[in-house]
């Protein structure tokens, strides 16, 4: 009967887990970076989805509004 062979060092995933894992300070940290950089993308998408959607739509596309009149 054969055994198989068993992976010494892990794979990438385990090594970033091990890591992450190993004290709860470095842990929450992760935690509460993940979740400002997860949100700062997603509003960054969201913001460039609507701008596409919405082109010539905008306030600032409309050339007449937001000028004042020239007074000579």
């Amino acid at each position: 009967m054969e055994s198989t062979p068993r992976r010494s060092g892990g794979g990438v995933f385990e090594g970033i887990y091990k890591l992450i894992m190993r004290r709860n300070s470095i842990y929450v940290t992760f935690v509460i970076a993940g979740a400002f950089a997860g949100e700062r993308a997603v509003d960054y998408g969201v913001r460039k989805l609507w701008e596409y959607n919405n082109v010539g739509k905008r306030y600032e596309d409309i050339p007449v509004l937001g000028q004042r009149p020239t007074e000579e």
